[in-house]
């Protein structure tokens, strides 16, 4: 996979802002930013004559220099999806995170009772949002994080085993038939040697489980507020 991305460009020159800079001796910039279309004003007919020609360079600058969109896909990218979008979506995230100047609305069935807009205190006017609204995002994006971050280290069930493994294969009295030796094989059980102490916390181990899923879902549901 090869993933180039420019930042945004805009090669778009202001006839103002080359007025503002050739005028060096006007004092006033209202004169220059503010035209509101005054005939009588000497600045107007340069802004009229400087308009198309900032708008041709912009788009000839476009053209020779435009934005980099280049994605490359390779075929094993896809043998493990939902690690490889992993390791580039988590490190967005973690920015995001950092960098971002506002929130998206949240449900409140999304979120703990705690940071529910009904636990919130009453708005001083209605229009404004609760005191929990950027509380909330902050806490979404922690959990979609969390879930990326297990994603990404795929040993996070260790810590649910304790003790030692032992297992052992327990020939039986049965057979059955195997198509590729052509021949009649025993079956055999695998079961507990006498070493085995490994134990497992199941319940605590699904818990983290769904968890990491409602992070995922979480993640689908509020793709759309993922902006800076």
């Amino acid at each position: 996979m090869k993933i180039y991305k420019s930042n945004y460009r805009d090669h778009w020159v202001s006839p103002y802002t080359i007025l503002e800079t050739v005028c060096f001796w006007e004092k006033d910039r209202d004169r220059i930013f503010n035209l509101d279309n005054d005939a009588k004003n000497p600045y107007q007919r340069w802004v009229d004559w400087l308009t198309p020609i900032c708008s041709a360079w912009s788009r000839f600058l476009d053209f020779v220099h435009p934005q980099i969109n280049y994605v490359k896909i390779d075929y094993y990218d896809t043998w493990n999806l939902d690690s490889t979008l992993g390791d580039i979506v988590l490190p967005m995230l973690k920015q995001l995170k950092v960098k971002k100047q506002g929130a998206p609305f949240v449900d409140d069935e999304d979120v703990p009772e705690h940071l529910r807009s009904t636990a919130a205190p009453p708005k001083e006017n209605e229009y404004d949002v609760d005191a929990y609204h950027f509380q909330r995002w902050d806490w979404v994006m922690d959990e979609m994080i969390y879930a990326f971050e297990c994603k990404a280290n795929p040993d996070w069930t260790e810590k649910y085993y304790t003790g030692k493994a032992d297992y052992q294969f327990k020939k039986l009295d049965e057979t059955t038939f195997n198509p590729v030796t052509n021949k009649q094989e025993s079956l055999s059980e695998m079961v507990e040697g006498p070493n085995h102490t490994q134990k497992v916390d199941w319940d605590g181990m699904k818990a983290e489980q769904a968890r990491i899923t409602n992070g995922f879902r979480l993640f689908g549901r509020y793709y759309e507020g993922l902006w800076d």
